[in-house]
């Protein structure tokens, strides 16, 4: 119940599943390594809006290439 001692609608208890389930994704993504464009761009925008953001094959290519470029810096 609400404060005012109401149900929640059908569409906050929507928005409120979605925002889990993404939070959810985006733990998941960052446990596993896997890169975030999305993230990658709104950092982009907001804290270097003059510079153009990668495309998404090139963000990837990069991470890939940050990744598995260091050899002997992973333990397995």
């Amino acid at each position: 119940m609400t404060r005012a001692g109401r149900l929640p609608t059908v569409e906050a208890l929507a928005a409120g599943a979605r925002a889990a389930a993404s939070a959810a994704a985006r733990a998941v993504r960052t446990a596993i390594g896997a890169p975030d464009y999305e993230r990658y761009v709104a950092h982009m925008r907001e804290r270097h809006p003059d510079a153009r953001p990668l495309t998404r094959e090139e963000f990837l290519r990069e991470r890939q290439e940050a990744r598995y470029s260091r050899p002997g810096s992973r333990c397995c």
